[in-house]
């Protein structure tokens, strides 16, 4: 495992312990909020591709993106440029998210939010609910096979949408014991952070149909879009490329019509 993703991992078990403290507290609120199945349903019935479009401060592998970040004006032009859903990172240590901005996008949209961090515990999955996500991201890698059939299982009784993250034959393989509805294909390789198109091409075939599928990482232009749309995907997750557009609405507008066209 990257020492990086390990580093992580510490500090999501010490999240975890505070989160604990509130225990209580956290799952009251998570009966609370949100609408079952709207990121599937509006992801679904979008024309074309569907566009993911993420909030994300920094990456190991890239360094902060943006500097100057206003939550709402990046989601107004989201917004305005034709998103269908919004991601939020939230871990702290090594992507600069915060919970608070989640809660900031739920406040002022009413487009599906998918949550994206690392997920290792069932409280993070009523924290996750409660702070108003639609969905969100557990990564197979991560979590051991009964755990994962477990926060999985958890999530969908909350209502929330489940975005399966995998990158190799095995991970998929594992993902799909469960049935899944959505899978997530990364093609950053977590070991050396490197991206390839070619993970996507490999895994998709393997996939079943009905199963929505989503490419994530390294989408920069419209040609990565025509791309993927041959493949067959049926969204994609794009953030470095906006976080880092000097003009995010331009970006919007030639990602948008590669997707929907």
């Amino acid at each position: 495992m990257h020492k990086v993703l390990e580093l992580i991992l510490e500090a999501k078990k010490k999240q975890v312990e505070m989160l604990n403290k509130s225990r209580q507290e956290v799952i009251s609120l998570a009966g609370k909020t949100g609408q079952a199945g709207i990121f599937k349903k509006t992801i679904s019935k979008s024309p074309g591709i569907s566009v993911i479009a993420e909030i994300k401060q920094a990456s190991p592998s890239k360094g902060v993106l943006r500097k100057d970040l206003n939550i709402l004006d990046i989601l107004s032009l989201y917004e305005k440029g034709g998103a269908d859903a919004i991601s939020v990172v939230t871990e702290e240590e090594f992507f600069l998210g915060k919970v608070k901005y989640l809660r900031q996008v739920r406040e002022n949209t009413s487009l599906p939010l998918l949550r994206k961090d690392f997920i290792i515990d069932d409280i993070q999955i009523y924290h996750t609910k409660a702070i108003g996500a639609d969905a969100v991201l557990l990564i197979v890698r991560l979590l051991p096979q009964e755990k994962l059939e477990r926060l999985y299982k958890l999530s969908k009784d909350l209502g929330m949408d489940v975005v399966l993250e995998v990158h190799t034959h095995k991970e998929l393989k594992r993902a799909l014991r469960l049935s899944p509805d959505i899978i997530g294909i990364n093609n950053r390789n977590l070991d050396t952070f490197e991206v390839d198109f070619k993970t996507t091409a490999d895994l998709f075939p393997f996939i079943n149909k009905g199963c929505l599928v989503i490419s994530e990482s390294g989408i920069n232009s419209f040609k990565d879009i025509l791309l993927l749309k041959g493949i067959g995907v049926d969204a994609v997750l794009i953030g470095e490329a906006l976080m880092r557009s000097e003009n995010i609405m331009d970006k919007m507008k030639e990602l948008n019509v590669g997707a929907k066209d």
